[in-house]
């Protein structure tokens, strides 16, 4: 174990023995810094004790708040630990909060404890999940767990588990334009200067707003890599940063989005466009909106830009030395590029 890894191992122990009075010797094993996500820093391990006499072992996730990650403007992690608590009691596969951390004197920065879930998420981005999702694909159990997970999503009440805390537009385009307006305010703070091919696509998509009334809890984020699998199933739903209260397309429109499945015909490299509509529309008894899922797409496109703006300009102000970071610049016209041909330039 790293000298780092020895300091942090300390230091969650001690944090340990104040939330776990009654436990005895407490040891952390099998700790691992994970090298994913772009947003928090991410630790695995397993916290074994003595407790009225018998030896007991907890499998635990902490994430911190390293100060200067990228979202950080939308991603608070006593709001994720808040959604977590109103997901506890509800149907939908996801970690058991245990405790949300503010003082710093423990490990120097915001932190939260969740359970460790059993499974693995590969990155849909390299050749080895791609292959992963592939094969999964061809047993066929993983793409209905992935349709069905969303689907359970979708059909939760959102208002009974609490989650109202969240903000519930109001009916017509208040949605979308809400979310317009929080990535805009993303690409003011990046410190980028905005590309005429942005200002149009902004334009546009206020132009554009479709209205809604169905509201339902949307992630945000639907795709491989922010699923747990285990034995072909999801087993858990991660990354509960950029949910909202919102028009359920704005998730079917990132399944559906080239984005999540360059060079692939299965969405999100898993499932078949036809299964994905039959599975979704049996399970919710809604019908996907495809208009509106394109203007969502068009959305992403804006978001992205935001996202990758956000994250150059991390790195070039000297807020993050994050080398992935200053690769994300690269991005930025590529993103363009895909808008100005959907605004037919």
């Amino acid at each position: 174990m790293s000298t780092d890894s020895q300091d942090v191992s300390k230091k969650i122990c001690s944090y340990l023995s104040v939330k776990l009075p009654e436990a005895r010797d407490i040891r952390i094993k099998n700790l691992e810094k994970m090298d994913v996500g772009w947003s928090h820093e991410t630790f695995l391990f397993d916290a074994s004790f003595k407790e009225a006499g018998q030896q007991k072992s907890i499998p635990l996730c902490l994430r911190r708040d390293p100060g200067n990650a990228l979202l950080r403007h939308f991603s608070d992690l006593s709001v994720q630990f808040k959604v977590l608590k109103c997901l506890e009691n509800t149907s939908l596969q996801s970690p058991k909060p245990y405790w949300y951390e503010e003082d710093l004197s423990f490990l120097d920065s915001p932190f939260l404890i969740m359970e460790k879930v059993p499974g693995t998420c590969p990155s849909p981005w390299g050749s080895a999940g791609q292959s992963f999702y592939a094969e999964a694909a061809n047993r066929g159990t993983l793409p209905r767990s992935f349709t069905e997970t969303l689907s359970l999503l979708h059909n939760l009440d959102w208002k009974r588990a609490g989650l109202d805390f969240l903000g519930v537009p109001e009916d017509g385009t208040h949605f979308a334009l809400r979310e317009v307006s929080k990535w805009r305010e993303l690409i003011e703070v990046s410190e980028q200067e905005p590309d005429p091919i942005l200002i149009d696509l902004i334009g546009w998509l206020e132009t554009n707003a479709p209205p809604t009334n169905r509201f339902t809890l949307v992630h945000g984020a639907w795709r491989t890599g922010n699923l747990l699998i285990n034995e072909d199933k999801i087993s858990a739903v991660l990354d509960w940063e950029l949910q909202v209260i919102g028009d359920p397309m704005y998730d079917v429109a990132y399944v559906l989005a080239d984005l999540n499945r360059e060079g692939s015909n299965l969405l999100s490299h898993l499932v078949k466009k036809e299964d994905f509509f039959r599975d979704y529309e049996t399970a919710t008894g809604h019908s996907i909106d495809e208009k509106a899922c394109g203007y969502y797409q068009m959305l992403y496109l804006m978001r992205g830009a935001a996202f990758w703006m956000s994250a150059a300009g991390l790195y070039a102000t000297g807020r993050s030395d994050d080398i992935r970071l200053a690769r994300t610049a690269w991005s930025i016209p590529v993103v363009l590029e895909t808008a100005a041909k959907a605004l037919g330039y």
